[in-house]
């Protein structure tokens, strides 16, 4: 890797950008790891290019890059971040902080582990581009797993697949994820590996590869009949989603249909929905295969339009609709945002943070401890997210098994306290029911209630249902004794 790929790369994202700063960063960082090696035996500033090739590779921003290029360098050379702030500014100083703090997160037992990774939540909170970097750091890492003695290299792939991998997912950041996964998956079961790999990339993909094609040359002549300009590509799963379907579904190899999907980019929204009634006029589409993500996108930002048709011989055939800008949030994720904001003259793109990071810092403030924080982040953050819509036709994501008292406190906590019943699409449902995707729900109120209902806390899931319940019980209890014992605080 030289910095010459890099700035390349930077230059082909970003035309008008000056990539001096990103020169200056390698000198500076060739200069502090001199003669440093790796254990693989390779300079350890291939390390830092390979980390920052990696940002390049999900379109980062320029400070995002450089703070690549330099984050070992407190740590392990004489340099400081004064020498970082003062050469190269305060916001790389601060993401090359940011990624300082968590390189000192080592496995030391359960319970230690369980507190480092409560200092990464709340990095990522923070400033979601220090998680970027730890990101391509790792990644680098697990490239390089062979120079490792067996056992760290199992911990290091295992640590990856159960924090990392997870949260490159929920932040849209598929290109890495994948990538992690496929590579843990190769250390952890080697054996199950190297039988699913050769069935994957020596039986399926030729034959795949030739139905794909018949798929492509069907859809593309009747996308240039409507005069839609187009891209098709196809994308396979890894390996280790594969795995993962046939170890829980309990199915073998040739009975997993949905290994690939093709993938169609167009120029506009418009597009997207003609493309759509293209596709399902070819071939008859399943009706439950179908996701609108465009309008209803995921919490992570992900749009595109979904749809599974029965194609050519009736075979089963996912394809993914979806402009350039919605392509490239799908692969960089919440990457991508910065991308768009550096290269849009109006500065319209936002740097907002799904509503998912912002709850880890309302979590970390009300856990009682460390175990029960990484319960309560297992639930709130990692488990599947649903939609559910207002009468007013709001969209509020909240974990899968949340009830109508979950989004109540969600909404606000007078709305939860108050709450006596809900209406979940017009229908009178108990509060103790778990809420589905796309459920519209009204919270029917009485005003003159004065708190929650004990028994709420044997069924609601959130943190923030849970918390708020008992803070108001806490109170009205209180409130109780005062009346008796009028001096108590």
């Amino acid at each position: 890797m030289t910095i010459n790929q890099i700035i390349k790369n930077f230059q082909e994202n970003n035309p008008k950008a000056d990539a001096t700063m990103i020169e200056l960063a390698y000198d500076f960082a060739v200069k502090a790891h001199a003669d440093q090696k790796r254990k693989s035996g390779e300079p350890y500033i291939q390390h830092c290019l390979h980390t920052a090739f990696v940002l390049v590779q999900i379109k980062a921003d320029m400070a995002t890059i450089i703070a690549g290029l330099l984050h070992d360098i407190p740590e392990d050379t004489e340099y400081t971040l004064a020498d970082i702030g003062k050469n190269f500014g305060k916001e790389v100083a601060v993401l090359v902080e940011g990624i300082t703090k968590l390189s000192k997160i080592k496995y030391r037992g359960i319970e230690r582990y369980r507190e480092s990774l409560r200092k990464m939540f709340l990095a990522m909170a923070q400033d979601l581009r220090v998680i970027l970097i730890k990101f391509a750091d790792r990644l680098h890492n697990l490239r390089t797993l062979e120079a490792l003695p067996l056992e760290k290299r199992q911990r290091i792939a295992r640590e990856t697949l159960e924090i990392y991998a997870p949260i490159a997912g929920l932040l849209g950041i598929w290109q890495l994820k994948l990538q992690m996964e496929d590579i843990c998956f190769k250390h952890l079961y080697p054996a199950d590996y190297k039988k699913l790999a050769y069935k994957y990339e020596v039986e399926k993909k030729l034959e795949h590869n030739q139905y794909i094609q018949k798929v492509k040359n069907i859809l593309g002549a009747r996308l240039r009949e409507a005069k839609i300009p187009f891209q098709i590509t196809s994308r396979f799963k890894n390996l280790y989603s594969i795995y993962l379907k046939l170890q829980k579904k309990d199915r073998k190899f040739d009975e997993i249909y949905d290994v690939f999907a093709l993938r169609i980019i167009v120029p506009d929204i418009a597009d997207c929905y003609k493309t759509l009634g293209i596709i399902h006029a070819l071939w008859r589409p399943n009706q439950g295969r179908f996701k609108d993500y465009i309008a209803v996108p995921k919490p992570n930002g992900y749009k595109a339009m979904h749809s599974t048709v029965y194609g050519p011989g009736g075979n089963p055939t996912e394809f993914q609709i979806r402009t350039k800008e919605m392509d490239d949030g799908a692969k960089y994720g919440i990457a991508s945002h910065w991308f768009y904001k550096m290269n849009d003259s109006r500065g319209s793109s936002s740097k907002k943070q799904p509503s998912w990071v912002k709850e880890i810092l309302h979590i970390q403030k009300e856990s009682k401890d460390t175990s029960d924080f990484i319960k309560q982040i297992q639930f709130d953050v990692f488990n599947d997210r649903i939609f559910v819509f207002t009468p007013k036709g709001d969209v509020f994501d909240l974990p899968e098994g949340s009830t109508p008292i979950d989004f109540a406190y969600y909404i606000h906590s007078d709305v939860g306290n108050q709450a006596v019943s809900a209406l979940v699409n017009d229908k009178i449902t108990p509060l103790s029911q778990e809420l589905r995707n796309g459920d519209l729900v009204e919270i029917i109120m009485e005003k003159k209630r004065k708190g929650p209902n004990r028994d709420w806390l044997k069924f609601v899931k959130t943190s923030t249902a849970k918390n708020k319940i008992k803070q108001n019980l806490k109170n009205s209890v209180l409130d109780n004794i005062r009346r008796f014992i009028p001096n108590i605080r």
